[in-house]
This record gives structure tokens, sequence and C-alpha cells, in this order.
């Protein structure tokens, strides 16, 4: 008797970008008998890998084979262009997470895509990602629902990836906290939609370097657009050794709430996410839609897609 899986052809990967979740979609991939990981591309030279993974420069890419490549650099400053840059030769699965920018990522990658003969899958995380797929579960069952999101308690990658990126700033986290007497209004069952600022608190602790100018990065940090000027933001600035000894974790999660009231009765429903690691977690989604898009390819499928787009099994 013949073993299918043997015969199987898989699935040939690569990685751009090897911070935290580069690091951890490599695992997962390695793990994973019907994936071949082709190499990662990093923008740093030098770079090795614990698992004996091919490490390249990040221009390398182009002189390779590969089905699906998956963009593990940060949504603030690198990712748009990355991704347009990469899905010229290669169909492309990112984490964008930069809500307000999505629209236009979307558009913008969806013209090279076509024009590329490409397959390339946008926001696929865990929001976007994993919550929108629950936001459009409770609006679609729930009759005259609102969903609510909220983020943390927290580390947020983009976030403190968007910190390091500031002159000046050696290393940097950013704790996302929701604000408790928002999410009890809205298990309560407030019927308007809370602002940024009233749900979620941005703690941020951030190492300078000497004689950093500390009064402007905490300018900088405070009205960034999209990241921070629309939330309360509180910047501690701390030494290397309080740093390593305080904010080494990684843990993050979130809550999606609805409420509905139909014909007189009221419907609540509450999805939430505790996770020890936001990268092992965020590359868990991304290695597992790599592979959908793999095979959608396969079947001539062509274009953008986000994660509603693609079927669920």
């Amino acid at each position: 008797m013949i073993d299918k899986d043997k015969n199987k052809k898989k699935i040939r990967m690569g990685i751009v970008g090897y911070g935290n979740l580069g690091k951890a979609c490599e695992k997962i991939a390695l793990s994973d008998e019907n994936i071949e990981l082709v190499g990662i591309f990093s923008r740093r030279s030098g770079v090795k890998s614990n698992f004996r993974t091919k490490v390249y420069l990040q221009d390398d890419v182009f002189k390779f084979d590969m089905d699906v490549v998956l963009l593990c650099v940060g949504s603030q400053s690198d990712l748009q262009d990355t991704a347009a840059r990469i899905a010229t030769k290669f169909n492309t699965i990112d984490s964008f997470d930069t809500h307000a920018e999505m629209a236009k990522h979307i558009d913008r990658m969806s013209k090279i895509a076509f024009d590329n003969d490409r397959l390339c899958f946008v926001g696929v995380g865990w929001d976007p990602g994993l919550f929108s797929l629950v936001r459009a579960l409770f609006y679609g069952v729930i009759p005259n629902s609102k969903c609510q999101t909220f983020w943390g308690k927290g580390v947020s990658q983009g976030h403190s990836e968007a910190i390091r990126r500031i002159k000046g700033v050696v290393n940097a986290k950013q704790y996302t906290i929701p604000k408790e007497s928002a999410l009890q209004l809205v298990r309560e069952g407030v019927d308007r939609d809370l602002t940024p600022r009233e749900k979620h608190l941005r703690e941020c602790y951030v190492v300078v370097e000497k004689n950093a100018d500390k009064e402007e990065i905490e300018r900088k940090i405070v009205n960034m657009p999209n990241y921070f000027a629309q939330y309360d933001t509180i910047v501690h600035f701390v030494d290397e050794k309080y740093f390593d000894e305080h904010c080494s974790g990684l843990e993050h999660g979130g809550f999606v709430l609805a409420n509905g009231i139909f014909d007189d009765f009221k419907s609540k429903a509450e999805f939430s996410l505790k996770l020890e690691s936001n990268p092992t977690f965020t590359a868990g989604v991304l290695v597992a839609y790599a592979k959908a898009l793999a095979k959608e390819y396969e079947n001539g499928q062509r274009g953008v897609k986000t994660i509603l787009d693609v079927p669920i099994a």
C-alpha cells in the first residue's frame, strides 16, 4: 500500500526577518514534516541560526525558488515596502497590524500580486487575524450586535519596535493594558463605541543612549500617529539592568466582546486569548495560513486575501 504522505510534495518556505517572530516561525516550520524551510533572510550580516537553518542576506531571497515567503519584519517602517518588493517574485504572507493603514496595504499588494501572478495573504496574525474571524462570527450570529476589542495586558511587538526605531533608543518594550472600567462598561452592555483612549493605556519602558534627549524621545513616542497619539501613554526611562530584570517577557492577550438585543432578548458573547508568548502564537497563525496559501495558489487563486477570505477548514 502506498503511503500518500511520503509522496506528498513539501511546501518550500522562506522567512524574511529574524527577530522574535521570525525565530518562532522557524521553530514551527522545522517541526512540520510537510514544510521544507529553504532559509532565513535577514538584513543583518553574520546572523546564525541555533537550528542550523541557512541564513542569507535579505537581498539574496531572489536567488531562490520558494512556494511562500513569511514576512516577519516590523509593520511600522519595514513591512509594506518589503512586501511590495518580495511579492514581485514570491507568494507572501504577513501579519501587518497597523489597522489604519490596512486598506492602503491591501490595495497596493493587490496590484503587485495580480501583475506578477502571485497570491498574497495580508494581516494574518491574531489582530488583525484571529480576532477578525471572531468579530465576523459574533456579528453574523448575534442580531443587532456591537463588538468591542481589548488588547492586553501584554507586550505589543509592533509598538515596541516602533519605539526602538527612534534615534537615541537602545531598547524598548511597550505594554498594552486594557482599562478595567472600560471592560466593565462593555460587559454591562454599553451601547456606544468606546474610544481608544477610554479602552487602553500604553505603558513604555525605554533604555536610551547616554546623553540622549529624553524629553524629545518621549515627545516622539506619545505623538506617534497610529501607535500612541490616540492613547493615554506613560513612558518610563530605565537602565539596562532594570530592563533585563523586569521587561524580559513576551506575554500578551485580549478580548472580543459582543452585545446584542433582538426581539427584546439580550445576547452576550466573549472570546479571550491569554498568551505566554505573543510571537509564538502569531507564528503559529502565520505558518498555518502559509500552508493554506500554498494550496490555494496551486488551485489557481491569485491576488490578495485577508484571513476572512480563507476557509477555516
